[in-house]
């Protein structure tokens, strides 16, 4: 496969392949693919089938379909056109036979897949970084947030070396809205990435409807560009977020038995972008198992995956990951792997001129009006006396609460000292956890537990 180079942002768009042999594929894996396509749709079109394998019936289909009439597989029944993609054609019995022993050996229908080792180029040569990425557009991505400067500081340096970060602190300070908000940042761009790959006659499927967003293929600038393989499509790049459903098994080939073909795994569905690994240390494994599982990538920023057959592969690991935890770093993992994770970044929390901007602009977007004294009415009383913490979260819950009270009184909401301790009372029996800089004993809060806070 080749690709075009035309500028160092846009450097790879996947050229459409004119022959069979162009495609990485062999005849008969081709012949297998279009046979279960006439076996589900019936009476088709070539051009139909061009459309559902996504590869020009022109130098490939014509010839996968000329292959399979001339051993009987399937018959021409007529044309709903001019031209032979317009051929309408139809699975013959002795085709049935055989896509039924196809069949029984793989159920992937859909676009043809691409090789691995053009999924591996293709990942080469569309980086996650492009390009550094400076102060001002770190400010600006951060904006809607709260951030100290020495958060601005660490995040920067993290943000440009692409690799690894670790981001630790107590709940409801916005670890989780941080990494989005940097995923949004550096991945603004596209890239492409194949419905399937091809192994060994097997395929694994890559692009996930959930995870993927596509974006509609770019115009071509001149009239001589070739068509692009659309064995691939274009997605802005992906931020995957995963948390306590994250196992082992999931971040190697997921295997359907009945199916017969592979899913790709979390990671390689991430590559190129983002994968945020959330509420580290909640999940049902051993956090050093799980770690333990990142060393060579993160070291060496390729995987190894296997088969069920045992057969490994070897594919790209450009990835952004990011851990996110609650807990203590030092009680989850080792120095070795600590060492390999670039960036470990303490979310603490915020401070007294902080959380009352945080309380400004949540009173904004609620349409609540903002008011010093009682700001100042909560932070003594629910605090300061105390001893509480603040928390990031807090604001928020706080205002909900306020707005739920008001619409069922009737009344306008307000931040004022009969509000407050209104809505303190839901949240008298719970208890927050205090950052490492504070007690360690957790005290009561008004405004923790309400949902739950990242």
């Amino acid at each position: 496969m080749t690709a075009e180079n035309s500028s160092a942002v846009d450097a790879f768009v996947p050229q459409e392949p004119g022959s069979i042999q162009a495609t990485g594929l062999s005849l008969g894996f081709l012949a297998d693919l279009v046979i279960k396509v006439l076996y589900f749709r019936g009476y088709v079109t070539g051009g139909d089938v061009a459309e559902e394998v996504r590869l020009p019936f022109n130098g490939v289909i014509e010839h996968v379909l000329e292959f399979l009439k001339r051993d009987q597989f399937c018959e021409v029944k007529g044309a709903g056109g001019i031209g032979r993609s317009a051929y309408q054609y139809s699975i013959t019995a002795k085709g049935i036979a055989r896509a039924r022993e196809v069949l029984d050996r793989g159920q992937y229908v859909g676009p043809a897949p691409v090789t691995l080792a053009d999924y591996n180029m293709a990942l080469r040569r569309q980086p996650m970084l492009t390009d550094s990425i400076h102060e001002r557009e770190i400010r600006q991505a951060l904006s809607h947030l709260v951030v100290s400067e020495d958060m601005m500081e660490m995040l920067g340096p993290a943000i440009n070396s692409g690799r690894s970060i670790f981001l630790y602190g107590a709940p409801g300070n916005g670890k989780t809205v941080m990494a989005e908000s940097i995923g949004a940042m550096i991945l603004g761009n596209e890239m492409y990435i194949p419905y399937a790959i091809e192994v060994g006659g097997m395929v694994i499927k890559v692009f996930d409807e959930v995870n993927h967003r596509p974006l509609p293929e770019a115009p071509s600038r001149n009239s001589g560009r070739p068509r692009y393989d659309r064995r691939w499509v274009r997605i802005k790049r992906p931020v995957i977020t995963t948390g306590g459903e994250l196992t082992l098994e999931t971040l190697d080939l997921v295997w359907d038995d009945v199916s017969k073909y592979y899913e790709a795994p979390f990671q390689m569905k991430s590559n190129g972008g983002m994968f945020l690994i959330d509420d580290f240390g909640r999940q049902l494994v051993r956090p050093r198992d799980l770690l333990n599982r990142w060393v060579v990538p993160l070291e060496k920023r390729y995987d190894y995956l296997t088969l069920h057959t045992g057969q490994k592969i070897e594919v790209p690991f450009e990835v952004l990951i990011v851990f996110s935890t609650n807990l203590e770093p030092r009680d989850l993992v080792d120095e070795a792997f600590l060492r390999r994770i670039r960036h470990k970044i303490p979310v603490g929390d915020p401070t007294f001129d902080q959380f009352r901007e945080i309380m400004r602009r949540e009173c904004a977007r609620r349409n609540v009006p903002f008011d010093e004294s009682g700001l100042a009415y909560l932070l003594h009383e629910y605090y300061i006396k105390p001893g509480n913490p603040l928390r990031a979260c807090h604001a928020r819950d706080l205002l909900d609460e306020i707005l739920d009270m008001a619409r069922y009184k009737n009344v306008p909401p307000t931040l004022s000292t009969e509000m407050i301790d209104r809505a303190k009372i839901p949240f008298n029996s719970l208890t927050v956890f205090r950052t490492a800089s504070s007690s360690d004993s957790p005290s009561a809060t008004p405004f923790a537990g309400r949902r739950e806070c990242r």
